[in-house]
């Protein structure tokens, strides 16, 4: 375990990464609404990339507080998309296949995940099955010693570059939740394609994909996690992805306060700096002592990880409140940068944006609104 002087110099050197290599270049891939293919590389190279794998499999062996520092420092310098892509790759794909893979799986694609050769993807959401998981349609039908997978997967991150994906899919339609299993599947394979880089709102750097499976053979040794337990496999490593969505939205709201709060100090009306104001007083300290006291949570819930005792409702409530409050602290934020707030040439107005999302993905925020009324009330 890295001692808190060794976390600050990781944290350190990538500050200085995404300062030299990613922040004069990213406006341009925004416009270009995808990221290019060698930045994977790029990250992989300077050991940013699914710190937390083992070192068997070419990871650092860190803890999840390592893999934490990314998603702050990416989020806190206004890099949405870039951390949204991170997330998938390194914090759920990675210890998906990690946790769940044969010692095959695991050899196959965590070496080539951290050096960024190989990019992961998740394809669980459907046109028709978003949030309702139990509503998806994709098929895997026994093929002799292996299975064919048909159907299709919309708003897929990472789907557009990605070279593993790990596709939930229905063995078994009529065993409900019992019936869903997660397969290990390369993208070369025949029969897979990809369809049309989806068109954001926000995080336009971040390619969102759709994905199509006609007659995909995949071996039986590509099932991950085990026949038929797709679904609670699935809910077993939520509460890391919305862990770090809760980490993402944190650090968001702290990167886009301090930004706002130098703006407002040079920014001069009436004669004075904004900063005088009393309302943007008032509206400063209000974002401050939210940010402070969701930052404690989401501290508290990281501790908890560490230890394997993070719950399903603790999770939630951190996804909840902090991606909420993400979007108030954009909102909030750029009304006092007035008109230039609404300016693409703001970061603050690609904050906005970029924050709208994250109360939709992970599971929608009426979702874990649910699940933590279940933890009051039960069913």
């Amino acid at each position: 375990m890295l001692d808190a002087s060794e976390i600050e110099l990781f944290r350190d050197t990538l500050r200085r990464f995404l300062e030299n290599e990613v922040m004069p270049h990213y406006d341009a891939w925004e416009r270009d609404r995808l990221f290019p293919r060698e930045l994977w590389n790029r990250l992989g190279e300077n050991g940013f990339l699914c710190v937390d794998v083992p070192e068997e499999y070419g990871g650092f062996g860190g803890d999840f507080q390592l893999s934490a520092v990314v998603i702050e420092e990416v989020a806190r310098m206004g890099l949405g998309a870039l951390a949204t892509n991170l997330s998938v790759h390194s914090d759920i794909v990675a210890p998906y296949i990690l946790h769940l893979g044969t010692e095959e799986q695991k050899q196959t694609w965590l070496p080539r995940m951290v050096t960024g050769e190989a990019v992961g993807c998740i394809g669980m959401t459907e046109p028709g099955a978003g949030s309702d998981l139990q509503g998806m349609k994709t098929r895997a039908e026994k093929d002799g010693d292996g299975y064919r997978i048909n159907g299709q997967k919309t708003f897929i991150t990472n789907g557009y570059h990605a070279d593993v994906m790990i596709v939930a899919s229905k063995t078994d339609p009529s065993a409900g939740a019992k019936g869903m299993t997660l397969f290990t599947v390369d993208t070369t394979t025949s029969g897979f394609d990809r369809g049309r880089k989806l068109d954001k709102i926000g995080q336009h750097g971040s390619d969102t994909a759709e994905l199509f499976f006609q007659d995909v053979r995949v071996p039986a040794d590509q099932i991950l996690g085990g026949e038929g337990k797709g679904f609670a496999n699935l809910m077993n490593e939520l509460p890391r992805e919305r862990l770090v969505l809760s980490i993402g939205a944190i650090a968001a709201c702290e990167g886009m306060l301090d930004r706002t709060i130098t703006y407002t100090q040079e920014r001069k009306a009436f004669g004075q700096p904004i900063a005088a104001l009393q309302n943007t007083r008032f509206t400063l300290a209000d974002l401050r002592a939210q940010i402070a006291v969701n930052r404690a949570f989401v501290d508290q819930c990281t501790a908890e990880y560490n230890r394997g005792e993070l719950t399903t409702t603790n999770a939630s409530i951190a996804k909840l409140t902090t991606t909420d409050l993400q979007f108030k602290v954009a909102d909030q934020c750029l009304q006092l940068f007035g008109g230039y707030g609404y300016m693409q040439e703001y970061p603050i107005s690609r904050d906005f944006v970029d924050a709208r999302v994250q109360r939709i993905y992970g599971g929608s925020n009426e979702i874990m609104k649910e699940i933590v009324a279940r933890s009051i009330l039960g069913r």
